[in-house]
């Protein structure tokens, strides 16, 4: 019998959560969409797992020894899935660098080129991944090391190394009245509606969205998008606005955009960030050093 492992982590979250709704929240998904995998984990071993009541979801029997041993299979999934695209890469002689938006900005550039000094015949492929991974793929074993924003789910299970600090900015359209300020205070833009990135990247999106700086103000969400692109496209089009790096107006500078300071923000934190199988791996910490070198003196 074949079973998805993506059944199989529905299936830890439920039982986990004791909850569909609150395992729904946890996974990103629909409870009906949720449901049906449970059901269909359950047709596919043949007991059921879970006793339903308005109480939430009890495990059966067989459900506590599933339960048991369900996590460990799925960690070592993961391993082995990390090892065997690791050793592909090793063979090409690529190193996988996973990246957000512009990276560590203009440090970039030296770390790839410092890196390629160090391994002579090795390239850093770098690969840019979309907001609703704010890992940049290094949680799912896609990439080797990765230049991250902070905070981002999953970092407490990883080695992250914070390179420098930048303060935010807002971005805001043109035409809005708040674009001729020198300086906006947060607290002015927190009935303004925002765009969002995608509710799966989870701590990322709150602390974009700065939901722990708005002394209980719930967030209008006025746009999600998971793409620099589409971001900017939604901003200038007046769907909202957003905060962003400081250094996202000298990347990316746009008619109909305009970038400000803002107050009352904590300030943003790039780091590079790697899995801890990797302590050992001299090419991996080869690039950490450089992206250690390259810190703001």
């Amino acid at each position: 019998m074949d079973v998805d492992t993506r059944l199989l982590r529905c299936f830890v979250a439920v039982a986990e959560e004791g909850s569909l709704t609150r395992a729904a929240e946890r996974l990103f998904v629909s409870q009906p969409a949720l449901t049906k995998q449970i059901k269909q984990l359950e047709a596919r071993v043949g007991v059921p797992l879970f006793t339903r009541s308005r109480a939430g979801m009890a495990l059966t029997e067989p459900g506590r020894v599933l339960a048991e041993r369900v996590p460990v299979l799925l960690a070592e999934w993961d391993r082995i899935l990390r090892e065997t695209k690791g050793a592909a890469s090793r063979a090409a002689r690529v190193l996988r660098v996973g990246f957000l938006a512009s990276a560590a900005n203009e440090a970039t550039q030296h770390i790839v080129a410092e890196f390629s000094r160090r391994r002579p015949g090795w390239r850093a492929d770098m690969r840019q991944a979309a907001w609703s991974n704010p890992s940049a793929g290094l949680a799912d074993g896609d990439v080797d090391a990765a230049l991250v924003r902070l905070p981002f789910p999953g970092q407490d299970v990883l080695r992250v190394a914070v390179l420098f600090t930048e303060p935010r900015c807002v971005v805001l359209p043109t035409a809005h009245p708040f674009a001729a300020r020198d300086v906006i205070p947060f607290r002015d833009l927190w009935d303004e509606p925002f765009v969002a990135a995608p509710p799966e990247a989870g701590r990322w999106r709150e602390y974009w969205l700065a939901t722990e700086e708005r002394e209980g103000r719930p967030v209008r969400v006025g746009a999600v998008t998971d793409q620099p692109d589409e971001w900017l496209s939604a901003i200038a089009n007046g769907y909202g606005i957003a905060l962003a790096p400081e250094s996202a107006g000298r990347y990316y500078a746009r008619p109909g955009i305009t970038y400000r300071p803002v107050t009352g923000v904590s300030p943003s934190q790039v780091a590079v960030a790697w899995a801890p199988a990797d302590d050992t791996n001299p090419v991996v910490q080869d690039f950490v050093r450089c992206c250690l070198d390259s810190r703001p003196r």
